[in-house]
């Protein structure tokens, strides 16, 4: 079964994607796959927020890079309004850019120091063919002002503005040309505690506004929990448990996704020892036999979670599903 929930048509559609890459051995003979996105079944809705999670290293970037065009898929496909993205690149590389941006993590280093705020803003509506140059003045500044930031400040450069107003930029860049979908990837942890709250805030009060779909990418729950109408949890290439906000954080089914939440610092109601993940993230070139995740979990794994083949997805609640032997053995526990 695949973990696709929603029957309509959707804005962003994922099936089966995998993105694989050739790495070579130490000895120089021979190479290994690399899995760095395995089987990845996602789909978003248009004015709808995801909330994609897990740790450093379990390929959220890379199906990021996937969805953008800029890795190569292995197997699978992955349609953006209706048009498979793979052929919409090679047809019409601009058409994507239209359709698809990124908010990165760092703002500093995503804009060009040698650049004005309006050129930033305004080269991507030149290249896109706006060449009346009295409409792009008037985009660049409606846009700073939808981003909260003054139309004065477009002369200024990058260095000019603090690390929440590069980010307001950053973001006014990826809607400058009016895209349905915009991929945040740790849009706010690279920034203040104090000034967090703000971007996220603006990021909800823009989808709103202009009814654009958002992935937000993230290692912190806590920023997803306030953030996203759905969540998929991601682990070592896969995608291991996917549901609505409320029933993910109140009823969490895979052992990782309770290990993340647990995580989330509670200064009335400090994480347990027994509770903690423990161990680091396997390496994806040399992943674990049967489920990937039983080496860390806290759960008595078996010799089915051990030797069998990853689990298939077990619908536990409406809109709500996770990828667990023990889930699927719940009803005869004395097997595992």
């Amino acid at each position: 079964m695949g973990n696709v929930l929603v029957e309509k048509k959707s804005l962003l559609q994922i099936k089966e994607l995998a993105v694989h890459y050739s790495i070579r051995n130490k000895s120089g003979f021979g190479s290994r796959p690399l899995k760095a996105v395995d089987g990845v079944n996602l789909t978003i809705q248009a004015g709808e927020c995801l909330g994609l999670v897990g740790e450093s290293g379990c390929g959220k970037s890379t199906l990021a890079q996937a969805i953008l065009g800029l890795v190569p898929i292995t197997k699978g496909s992955i349609y953006l309004d209706g048009g498979d993205v793979v052929t919409t690149i090679k047809q019409d590389r601009m058409a994507q850019a239209r359709s698809v941006q990124m908010v990165f993590q760092d703002p500093f280093a995503s804009l060009n120091p040698r650049q004005t705020i309006y050129q930033t803003l305004s080269n991507p509506l030149k290249l896109h063919g706006v060449k009346d140059k009295e409409k792009r003045d008037a985009r660049v500044a409606e846009m700073l002002l939808k981003v909260g930031l003054k139309p004065d400040f477009s002369h200024r450069y990058a260095h000019e503005f603090s690390g929440g107003q590069r980010q307001r930029i950053c973001i006014a860049r990826a809607l400058i040309l009016n895209p349905k979908l915009v991929i945040c990837d740790e849009p706010v942890s690279a920034l203040d505690v104090s000034i967090r709250a703000q971007i996220i805030n603006l990021l909800l009060d823009l989808k709103e506004d202009l009814g654009i779909a958002l992935l937000m990418i993230s290692h912190d729950l806590g920023v997803v929990e306030h953030m996203s109408d759905r969540i998929a949890v991601m682990y070592l290439g896969h995608i291991v448990e996917e549901g609505n906000w409320k029933s993910i954080f109140t009823s969490p089914s895979h052992p990782y996704t309770n290990a993340l939440i647990a995580a989330i610092p509670d200064p009335l109601n400090p994480t347990s020892l027994e509770t903690r993940m423990t161990g680091e993230t396997p390496s994806a070139l040399t992943p674990p036999r049967g489920c990937p995740f039983h080496p860390r979990c806290k759960e008595s794994p078996g010799a089915i979670c051990r030797e069998n083949k990853i689990p298939e997805f077990t619908q536990v609640g409406n809109d709500h599903q996770a990828r667990c032997h023990l889930l699927s053995q719940a009803g005869n526990r004395s097997d595992i």
